[in-house]
């Protein structure tokens, strides 16, 4: 038993009033995180410094006291521990070198991935540590079948053409990138709980740019095989699946991964969501983020929305997508305020 309301959440219990998080809670929609960018001298550094990353993650749980906080750091940084060199371009995002299917892939060594990621893992150390005690810890990585749309093409573009065209023309190659990075992330997210992680979540970000078959294939079983091999390491630890744009495919995700919570995008409706999903696997989402721009008068219709919808469910409050840069603090307020009535 655990007093943690998100770790309730997760065990399939519906609440009263639902925990809440939001994805990207720490960002530069916050002027102190602005501030501790600006010191650390870059994205990458932010990540990779724990004292940085550290900070970045405390930042939203000392100003609202959200019901988790989700370790600061980004999916990429995978792909970068294996070997693929990884920077950012200012305004624009990360850049990766690209992958052709043709060149060989790197080896998985586990102990080089994770002397890589060492820092990664101090600062879930440390966060255990200076988290509230009510305040679950959550970690993550990105999905495989995202990672290589980056991998594919050198950044997001192009509704992850690049990737797409790989998997049609050489699928064997491409079947070996996902299964690289699916051993990855299993290795990753292992760490990450043994480091302190209480929850992780697997963020597909652009799984809704593959057609039913290939949904099933390159994204649902590599999902499937990460919650089964953390589920023999860490049984007892939710892992939530994020699948974002999935639309009718969240069904079979939910009933072929085994995870424990399935965050849902704003494309689907809590109705739909709660006769679609097993009653056995818990809810998060969907509030649409643009709810939270300045002088959006619509925050207050749409969240009580949300908290109807998914009324008598076990459900985790948060949005259909990450927080904008551009979303008004004191709109977070008002809706903490809401959600907690």
């Amino acid at each position: 038993m655990t007093d943690k309301l998100l770790l309730r959440a997760l065990s399939g219990e519906a609440l009263p009033r639902p925990p809440v998080w939001l994805m990207r809670q720490a960002g530069r929609y916050l002027p102190e995180y602005r501030e501790l960018r600006a010191r650390a001298g870059g994205f990458l550094e932010l990540c990779y410094n724990p004292d940085f990353a550290v900070e970045a993650t405390l930042q939203p749980i000392r100003r609202y006291g959200f019901d988790a906080a989700i370790l600061f750091s980004d999916i990429l940084v995978v792909p970068h521990a294996l070997g693929w060199r990884l920077w950012f371009e200012q305004g624009e995002g990360p850049r990766l070198d690209v992958q052709s299917p043709e060149a060989p892939l790197p080896r998985l060594v586990p102990e080089d991935l994770h002397r890589k990621l060492a820092p990664v893992y101090e600062t879930l150390g440390r966060l255990r540590e200076e988290l509230p005690r009510e305040t679950t810890l959550i970690g993550f990585a990105g999905a495989p079948w995202t990672l290589a749309t980056y991998l594919a093409a050198g950044r997001g573009k192009d509704e992850q053409a690049a990737a797409r065209r790989w998997m049609f023309s050489h699928p064997e190659s491409f079947q070996a990138l996902i299964d690289l990075l699916t051993e990855a992330t299993v290795e990753y997210l292992s760490r990450q709980i043994e480091a302190g992680a209480e929850a992780v979540q697997i963020f597909d970000s652009w799984a809704g740019a593959l057609a039913p078959r290939a949904f099933a294939r390159w994204s649902v079983e590599p999902a499937r095989r990460i919650v089964e091999a953390l589920r023999r390491r860490h049984p007892g630890v939710p892992v939530i699946g994020f699948p974002r744009g999935a639309g009718g495919g969240y069904a079979l995700y939910a009933r072929e991964t085994g995870v424990s919570a399935l965050g849902l995008d704003t494309g689907v409706s809590p109705a739909w969501a709660r006769s679609a999903i097993p009653a056995s696997v818990t809810l998060q989402g969907n509030l649409d983020p643009l709810t939270l721009l300045p002088g959006s008068r619509a925050l207050q219709g749409e969240a009580e929305a949300v908290l109807e919808g998914f009324a008598g469910r076990a459900h985790v409050f948060n949005l259909g997508h990450g927080i904008t840069p551009e979303a008004d603090p004191a709109q977070v307020e008002r809706l903490l305020r809401i959600i907690r009535g």
